[in-house]
């Protein structure tokens, strides 16, 4: 889902840089708008930094030579492809300036343009705050259905104290996740996911592995967290650090991992398999490090036990889906690793595309279903693949909860 975010001028604009990484972590494709009096205070290379998207600064182009009728329009194209505008901090000016419809900057008229559900954080001096016209201000904006954080008290920059600190940012990542409807709606739910790659040891300080980074595996392990359920990541050698609320098993190789995925997965309602499993490992590990002879050296290779395939074979009521990385036929290999593994869904990415496969932040994946549909999804970070694929998971859950009983025949 798309953010645009508008950043006003206030002392508070530096928090909204945080704010940023913090959405991006949600899942979240985040767009900055900034308005002339932000740019006093945070620069927008900052923003474009961390989103690794144009900041929009002005109406009409930051230069004669740029503005142009695709600047002038900007505004509309923008306000149609946000799920949510979020101002943070909103100051005073801004929010007279939504409450009576004035549109003479770029995010005020993008307010008056969109159609999507708003959210604003202001931050002001405490009397700023209290003033009548303040008050009634904000009482229109939220008549009209904007969602305000509540500022907080405290010690202001100016030196006073009392409300008009911008709302903490976990209290303005709630409201937009409620702004949003994100109900938590694997709560109750046991997942179980598996990441990253492993490393089948040929000697001491040799071993087999693939370029798996695991993210992933990590963002579907995160997004699956804060949809509300219990999450337990078996993981491959990474250098991720574990998302919150998770509970991690780090292992190492295939065998490792099918013990521990055994273990825990009887445990579980869903199985999410994103893990790169070594097909195969060495028949032999050598107790000491092979020495070169000079000479070709055969390396026989035996196949590990395939964790998927097990799993699925007695999942029962659970829902299990798996991960395909493929560099050719695509479409023909999942939807034999569908019918052959007995899954419930299949992800799978063509790990040559351009932005897409290991290492990289997006991905480019299809979904397959055992009704033989297929979704394919544009490029987009692996943070917003995770709630794709878990958007579809939870559908198909309840699609099977509520699937009539066979009626059975009384003779």
């Amino acid at each position: 889902m798309r953010i645009t975010m508008g950043v006003t001028g206030g002392v508070a604009a530096y928090k909204a840089a945080e704010l940023v990484r913090l959405l991006q972590q949600d899942g979240f494709t985040v767009e900055v708008v900034m308005t002339r009096g932000a740019r006093e205070f945070i620069t927008p290379l900052t923003f474009a930094a961390l989103t690794g998207q144009k900041v929009i600064t002005d109406l009409f182009g930051n230069t004669e030579n740029e503005a142009n009728l695709e600047s002038a329009i900007e505004h509309i194209a923008v306000a149609q492809r946000t799920d949510l505008l979020l101002v943070a901090p909103a100051t005073a000016d801004v929010i007279a300036k939504f409450a009576r419809g004035i549109a003479d900057d770029f995010l005020s008229t993008l307010y008056l343009a969109s159609t999507a559900p708003v959210v604003v954080a202001p931050a002001m001096n405490v009397n700023m705050w209290n003033h009548p016209a303040m008050q009634e201000n904000i009482a229109k904006l939220r008549e009209r259905g904007v969602n305000v954080v509540q500022p907080n008290e405290g010690y202001l920059a100016c030196g006073m104290v009392g409300a008009g600190r911008l709302a903490g940012h976990q209290e303005i990542l709630a409201a937009v996740r409620e702004t949003l409807h994100w109900n938590r709606d694997l709560t109750g739910e046991t997942v179980l996911v598996t990441a990253g790659p492993t490393c089948e040891d040929l000697d001491p300080v040799r071993y087999l592995t693939n370029r798996s980074s695991g993210k992933m595996g990590y963002a579907v392990a995160q997004a699956a967290a804060r949809r509300g359920a219990k999450v337990i990541l078996v993981s491959g050698p990474t250098a991720l650090e574990t998302p919150p609320g998770i509970r991690r098993i780090d292992v190492r190789t295939a065998e490792q991992m099918h013990e521990a995925v055994t273990k825990e997965f009887a445990g579980c309602s869903i199985g999410i398999f994103a893990a790169a499993v070594a097909d195969y490992r060495p028949a032999r590990k050598h107790a000491d490090k092979i020495k070169k002879s000079g000479g070709s050296l055969t390396v026989q290779l035996e196949p590990t036990v395939d964790i998927l395939q097990e799993m699925a074979r007695a999942k029962g009521d659970k829902f299990i889906a798996g991960f395909a990385a493929e560099t050719a036929d695509v479409e023909q290999n999942a939807r034999k690793k569908l019918a052959a593994k007995n899954l419930d869904l299949l992800v799978a990415n063509d790990v040559t595309a351009e932005g897409a496969g290991f290492d990289h932040d997006t991905n480019v994946v299809s979904l397959y279903f055992r009704d033989g549909r297929d979704m394919a999804l544009p490029k987009m970070g692996k943070a917003e693949v995770a709630q794709r694929v878990l958007d579809e998971i939870v559908r198909l859950r309840g699609a099977l909860r509520t699937k009539p009983a066979k009626r059975l025949s009384v003779v």
